[in-house]
């Protein structure tokens, strides 16, 4: 089994924020795969189904996004999926609004979900997609302008990005990671 987790904040306020991206991607999988999230337990809302013969979990930790990792590893528990089957999609300032970028492995780089996730995985070592949203302009504080929304400008990029990203989740379900990240980090 495969697990598809997107990072966000729960709660209608939050819709279309930029750190709630990961959420967009986990409703594109949804959408695209025909699987509905209609389960809610965990510490989150979930749903359960195949592609292509992969049995495939997407999940949307309802924690709220410090809190993140307790969802995860709670369904981890639950269902036994080894690290190497886990994906998580979340926002990134260090990246430019519309940019994904696939890694393995690293540090959070003051993202606290991440932190969260790191610290009740224990390793920093799992396959993620970052999504970028930029750094705000100088004087802006960072939690405002994570949990604003993205600029009209910004939409068509950020629409892209989820596209892009839905992609990536669906070639990893076919291909090696690795192989995934190298057709799409370019």
């Amino acid at each position: 089994m495969k697990l598809i987790v997107g990072l966000g904040n729960p709660g209608k306020q939050y819709d279309q924020t930029r750190h709630n991206i990961g959420f967009e991607v986990i409703d594109g999988l949804a959408s695209q795969f025909s699987i509905p999230l209609n389960q809610s337990k965990f510490k989150g809302l979930y749903g359960v189904g195949f592609y292509k013969g992969e049995k495939v979990l997407l999940l949307k930790p309802l924690t709220y996004m410090n809190l993140s990792g307790e969802s995860i590893r709670a369904v981890m528990d639950y269902y036994q999926i080894e690290l190497e089957d886990l994906l998580v999609i979340y926002d990134d300032l260090d990246l430019p609004v519309g940019k994904i970028r696939l890694r393995q492995k690293g540090s959070p780089g003051g993202h606290n979900g991440i932190k969260s996730t790191v610290a009740h995985l224990g390793t920093q070592q799992f396959n993620r997609i970052r999504i970028g949203i930029d750094r705000p302009h100088p004087g802006m504080n960072i939690p405002d302008y994570v949990l604003g929304r993205f600029r009209s400008e910004e939409q068509v990029l950020t629409q892209d990005a989820v596209k892009k990203s839905v992609g990536a989740c669906e070639a990893w379900l076919e291909k090696p990671f690795l192989q995934v990240m190298n057709e799409y980090n370019q």
